[in-house]
């Protein structure tokens, strides 16, 4: 029935456990990916999109390692958009609207084509322990199935109870049941436990709306894709999504029901995700707006289904129901489901290591919703690092561990275990301190060779970054050994607005200037010609531009994240022992000793460490 003992065991068929089973079994482990319904894996629970500020990012980031969720979003996309354009190139973030029924086939496909993996269906209901190792899972069956390492990704399914008005049921997402026995079992191994709450907006019928009501919002007009690789094209057509408003009716309406609401009533007592609020928590915390944005997006390419951003719920149906019937474009809507909130279980972050690795127990890891993050995105790119470090725990090889300079994945991997988190964490392009250096367009220069040398990112994958690093290279050069002349240049300056020049200069010196662009450029013949020459295409454009124009400001931030990386080299032993530092603060102390960090750079991160504490441990450790 199964293997007699697996390398990798992965607990959930979410975006975090498709990704770690992915990374694991291409890695050359046996993996064995278990998951209480089949059918859901790659389940996009909540909105039908991936990608978004910072989160953008995440993905292409993901790709750029080998993961799976940027060539699975290429391939289900039904609209594309570059966030953020009328800001710097550190801010752009792609996004796609999915199609949720053939995003979560073509997941299911991707993994039965990966070798190594093996699926079973049905709920981990414990895990076997062996002295502080972990050596396998128990299912609710009583079925024991051995692994030398584990990672759970139990999403919001942990003793998961789902509030709609004064209704609670058990559950870990519409239709689905709970997950219960682990959380007790990790208690009483002493972890530590919280609960946190997420929610959903309604689904409705398209066939009911008026969309000749709301305003209409294309994709961008050239789409781009997620994925680095060739395969994967960008969107010929694509299908629109609407925007409308609440009104003060609509909020009346949603007031009547406070009484009534798990919110506001002492039911839910948890904490919900700060920056995705539900519409009550909207307009109880935002008493002075007169209206709030949502946006109608589609299901899918052939559905009818529609997905209400921005009216997440868990007000009685009736009361969902009443006030969206009194929003523009809404008034026969018809429900497919309600929105509903959803309280579970996770595990404070403090409590892993920056493999995702568990300090009480060697070869558990966690990964996703249970470490207390929300969003695909982040779930998805922890689940393929746990995956990448069970692999190589297995194999007695280092880990593999992102630095803050290197990636998003990085920051939010180091914010949870540094930091820790009592509420919903969301990745945004503010938690970075180098994101100028941590675009969406140079994940693979970033990535890709690190992820190659464990043999995760492939051949193909290394020849095509590198292919495009000397293509950018070499046309950077171009523009800063040749030379234009004033008539050639002046035409498209005057054009623009911009300063005309009366000698020859080089052309990196107009391109640097914030109004001219590398369509500008391209009007010049010789410049038109060596992109044509050399086959140059819209990364390489787009690389070459950015490199130039912010030049001195990537310079600036990869000199200070050099600075950094000078403490991230001076490591602090496992057993290190903050109570012989008297001179350290209570507060130090306390949060050393409980986060145990690895470098005095971590150290310096953890809130309550001041830079009094930092230069004691430097003086201790003779630095």
């Amino acid at each position: 029935m199964f293997e007699k003992e697996y390398d990798v065991i992965v607990v959930g068929g979410g975006h975090a456990g498709s990704e770690a089973a992915a990374a694991a079994a291409n890695l050359g482990s046996k993996t064995l990916l278990i998951t209480m319904n089949l059918q859901n894996i790659g389940q996009m629970s909540c909105n039908p999109a991936m990608g978004g500020i910072a989160k953008g990012q995440i993905i292409r980031e993901i790709d750029a390692l080998g993961g799976y969720s940027g060539i699975v979003s290429d391939n289900t996309a039904i609209q594309f958009k570059m966030l953020n354009k009328s800001k710097g190139p550190a801010m752009w973030s792609p996004r796609v609207q999915s199609d949720r029924m053939r995003f979560a086939e073509a997941w299911r496909l991707m993994l039965e084509g990966t070798k190594n993996l093996d699926f079973y269906q049905e709920m981990v209901s414990g895990i076997l322990i062996e002295g502080e190792k972990i050596v396998g899972v128990k299912t609710s069956l009583g079925i024991e199935v051995r692994g030398k390492t584990v990672v759970l990704t139990n999403g919001t399914f942990l003793n998961g109870l789902i509030h709609i008005g004064e209704k609670q049921f058990g559950g870990g997402r519409a239709g689905e049941k709970a997950a219960h026995g682990i959380t007790k079992e990790l208690v009483d191994l002493g972890f530590e436990s919280g609960r946190m709450k997420t929610g959903t907006p309604p689904r409705v019928d398209g066939r009911s709306l008026d969309f000749s009501k709301m305003i209409v919002q294309p994709g961008d007009e050239s789409p781009e894709k997620f994925s680095y690789l060739k395969s994967t094209k960008p969107l010929i057509h694509q299908r629109d999504c609407h925007m409308s408003h609440t009104s003060l009716e609509v909020h009346d309406l949603l007031r009547e029901g406070f009484d009534r609401s798990p919110m506001f009533n002492g039911a839910i007592n948890s904490v919900g995700p700060r920056y995705c609020p539900s519409i009550e928590d909207k307009i109880n915390r935002f008493a002075d707006k007169e209206s709030h944005q949502l946006f109608v997006e589609p299901e899918g390419w052939d559905t009818v289904e529609y997905y209400v951003n921005g009216f997440s719920t868990s007000l009685p149906e009736d009361v969902q129901f009443k006030a969206l019937r009194s929003v523009k474009g809404f008034e026969n809507v018809k429900f497919f489901r309600p929105g509903y909130a959803i309280e579970y279980d996770f595990f404070p972050p403090t409590q892993l290591r920056h493999t995702l690795e568990t300090k009480n127990i060697k070869g558990l890891f966690f990964a996703g919703q249970i470490n207390g993050t929300t969003g695909y995105e982040e779930a998805a790119s922890q689940g393929l690092m746990a995956g990448i470090n069970a692999h190589l725990k297995v194999k007695e090889q280092q880990p593999l561990i992102i630095q803050r300079n290197q990636a998003y994945i990085g920051v939010l991997i180091d914010d949870l275990i540094t930091k820790g988190t009592d509420e919903p964490y969301r990745m945004f392009t503010s938690r970075a301190e180098y994101r100028t250096l941590l675009r969406q367009d140079n994940a693979d220069f970033r990535l890709t060779p690190m992820s190659h040398n464990i043999g995760l990112a492939s051949d193909e994958r290394l020849r095509l970054m590198e292919q495009k690093k000397q293509k950018s290279e070499a046309f950077i050069g171009f523009f800063k050994e040749t030379s234009v002349a004033p008539e050639l240049i002046n035409p498209i300056l005057e054009a623009k607005k911009s300063a005309t020049i009366k000698q020859s200069d080089k052309l990196f010196k107009p391109l640097s200037r914030p109004n001219i662009t590398m369509h500008d450029m391209q009007k010049i013949d010789f410049v038109s010609s060596y992109i044509d020459k050399h086959d140059l295409d819209h990364e390489v454009l787009q690389q070459t531009e950015i490199q130039i124009k912010y030049a001195g400001y990537i310079a600036k931030e990869k000199n200070n994240a050099d600075k950094l990386n000078r403490l991230e080299g001076i490591k602090i032993p496992e057993s290190f022992d903050y109570s012989k530092l008297k001179s350290l603060s209570y507060e130090a102390k306390e949060k050393l000793s409980a986060i145990k960090p690895v470098t005095v750079s971590q150290a310096s991160r953890i809130s309550g460490v001041s830079p009094n504490d930092i230069s004691v441990m430097l003086v201790y450790m003779g630095r």
